[in-house]
């Protein structure tokens, strides 16, 4: 994948995230994503086959597609996503060795964080954006104040309960983007599904613009 291929931050900026992607469909389930729309893919390595999934995806998708994992906790796994062709870490939580480690290494960078310790933690380690998990729980007027105290410029994308229609209101309240896992993908689902859910998401995205 060209590194000129790709535009940081995403112009759609939303995150599939593929917890359970098989090998075997992998290919098959990041060509009906992309002809959705999304051009980043994050496939989580807490489940096996995750860096065989994203090497298949690196050497299928498009050149401007952004593929990498998550659930990324050790600088060791850096190392083999990158070896496995991904450019994205994704984290549950916010390590700054981790996030220092994998931007050093030349990777986008994207922590979770739930708490404004947390996220100027994350931002001064190198975070290129700031997952905000478990969203649900830290709930819409939570995320409000939030975003009232980071830098401007800040992506702040939650993740956990988002769907079609609660992303205005998340964006209203500050939301540059989402990661988007069970609502849009579960393994074993058909492909139509899939195309169907992503296709959803895309268009919410575009037209919920915030009031």
């Amino acid at each position: 994948m060209s590194e000129a291929s790709f535009t940081w931050p995403p112009a759609l900026p939303l995150v599939a995230i593929l917890r359970g992607l098989s090998p075997e469909s992998a290919v098959d389930v990041g060509h009906t994503l992309y002809a959705a729309g999304f051009r980043v893919m994050e496939v989580p390595l807490n489940r096996p086959g995750a860096l065989d999934c994203i090497a298949q995806l690196v050497a299928a998708m498009p050149a401007d597609t952004l593929v990498g994992a998550g659930t990324v906790t050790e600088t060791s796994q850096v190392d083999a996503v990158i070896a496995a062709g991904g450019r994205l870490i994704v984290s549950p939580h916010a390590d700054p060795a981790v996030i220092a480690y994998a931007r050093s290494k030349g990777m986008y960078v994207v922590p979770g964080v739930l708490t404004p310790t947390e996220a100027f933690a994350a931002l001064r380690a190198g975070a290129h954006a700031l997952k905000i998990f478990p969203a649900e729980a830290l709930g819409e007027m939570g995320f409000k104040a939030l975003a009232s105290v980071m830098p401007a410029g800040t992506l702040l994308w939650p993740v956990g309960g988002v769907t079609p229609g609660n992303m205005r209101a998340w964006r209203q309240y500050g939301a540059s983007g989402f990661g988007i896992g069970g609502a849009l993908f579960q393994p074993g689902m058909r492909l139509d599904d899939i195309a169907d859910r992503a296709a959803s998401m895309v268009a919410a995205w575009q037209s919920q613009e915030p009031e």
